[in-house]
């Protein structure tokens, strides 16, 4: 294993468990997106094309538009971000 396959692995252990404990889901969809990205790598470092452009597609593509798209349709993003305001506007 060389030190790129190393440091792939690693990212992908420490994205694993950041996926799990952030509390904001937008930030959650986005390291999980990241997550796929480094695992078509890591398929492709493995000579594996086939799965690296299944995991490209499925992972990235179709995976992470859907989640923004859920996000964005049950106003996640909008309620976090106007918890976030409230925040500072308290410590003013």
């Amino acid at each position: 294993m060389t030190w790129i396959e190393g440091g792939f692995l690693l990212f992908l252990v420490v994205a694993a468990v950041v996926v799990c404990v952030t509390k904001r889901l937008l930030t959650s969809v986005i390291i999980f997106s990241l997550y796929s990205v480094v695992m078509s790598i890591l398929w492709i470092l493995l000579r594996s094309p086939d799965l690296a452009i299944t995991e490209a597609a499925v992972g990235v593509g179709i995976s992470g538009i859907l989640f923004f798209v859920v996000l964005k349709r049950i106003r996640v993003m909008e309620q976090e971000h106007q918890e976030e305001e409230n925040r500072k506007n308290e410590r003013q």
